[in-house]
C-alpha cells in the first residue's frame, strides 16, 4: 500500500510539472540513460536525449551518446571513452536552422556515500567537431541522491535528486554554461528508476528553464 501511494504521489508530481511547463512555455527534455555491465570490470554507456523548445513537438536538440567504461575499483572509480552525435535545430532570426556535431569525450566518475547522501563526481573532457569549427570543453558535475521513503536507494523508494554542472571552454570565452537541477525520483527495482525535475541553464547572455523526465536502466548483460 505504501508503494502504491508513493507511485501515485510521483504521478501527481509529474502532472504538476507538465502543467507548469505548458503555462510558462519552458523547454522539456526527455532522456534515457543506460549503464550496463558487460563484464566484471567493463560497462556500456548508452544514452538518448530528446530536447524540445516547448513541452513537445518543437525539436531543439537530439543527442545520442555511447561509450565503454572500465571500473578501477568495484562499482566505482570508472573511466570511460565515448562518442556523441548531436543534431541541433536552433532558431536564427526566427528561422529554424540545422547543425550537426560529432563529439569524442573522456570521463572519470567517482562515488561517495555519507549516511543517506549518495554523491557522484563526474569529470569530463570533450573534443567537439562542429560543422565549421573545433572546440574542447571541460565539464564538472556534482550530483546527490537522497532516499526519502527508505534509508537506502532500495526498490519502491522515492528519493530527491540535485546536481550542479559547470562547463568551461578551453578556448575563449572560458565560461560556457552552468546547470542547476532538482528532481523527485522513484526506484522501480535495483536496475531501473525514473526522475522528473527542473533544470535551470545559465549561459553568458541567457538563462532558461527546462523540465526533465529521465529513465535510468542498469540491467547487466552478465551475471559476473
Amino acid at each position: 500500500m505504501n508503494s502504491l501511494r508513493s507511485v501515485v504521489a510521483l504521478v501527481f508530481s509529474l502532472g504538476a510539472i507538465f502543467s507548469f511547463a505548458q503555462k510558462n512555455d519552458l523547454g522539456a527534455w526527455y532522456m534515457y540513460f543506460g549503464n550496463n555491465k558487460i563484464s566484471k570490470k567493463l560497462n556500456w554507456h548508452n544514452e538518448i536525449q530528446y530536447r524540445n523548445f516547448d513541452a513537445i513537438g518543437d525539436l531543439e536538440q537530439l543527442l545520442i551518446r555511447t561509450g565503454i567504461g572500465y571500473d578501477l575499483t568495484e562499482n566505482n572509480n570508472n573511466i570511460l571513452l565515448g562518442y556523441g552525435f548531436i543534431l541541433s535545430q536552433p532558431y536564427v532570426n526566427d528561422e529554424k536552422t540545422e547543425n550537426i556535431e560529432h563529439r569524442i569525450f573522456q570521463q572519470y566518475i567517482t562515488k561517495q556515500k555519507f549516511g543517506r547522501f549518495n554523491l557522484q563526481h563526474r569529470y569530463r573532457l570533450e573534443e567537439r567537431f562542429l560543422q565549421d569549427d573545433f572546440r574542447m570543453r571541460f565539464r564538472y558535475y556534482l550530483g546527490v541522491n537522497v532516499p526519502i521513503t527508505n534509508k537506502e536507494m532500495a526498490p519502491k523508494t522515492i528519493y530527491g535528486s540535485v546536481y550542479n554542472e559547470i562547463f568551461l571552454n578551453l578556448n575563449s570565452p572560458t565560461f560556457d554554461r552552468n546547470r542547476v537541477y532538482g528532481a523527485l525520483g522513484y526506484v522501480i527495482n535495483k536496475n531501473m528508476r525514473i526522475e522528473a525535475g527542473y533544470m535551470n541553464q545559465i549561459q553568458e547572455n541567457k538563462n532558461r528553464g527546462q523540465i526533465q523526465i529521465g529513465f535510468y536502466n542498469n540491467i547487466p548483460f552478465t551475471k559476473n
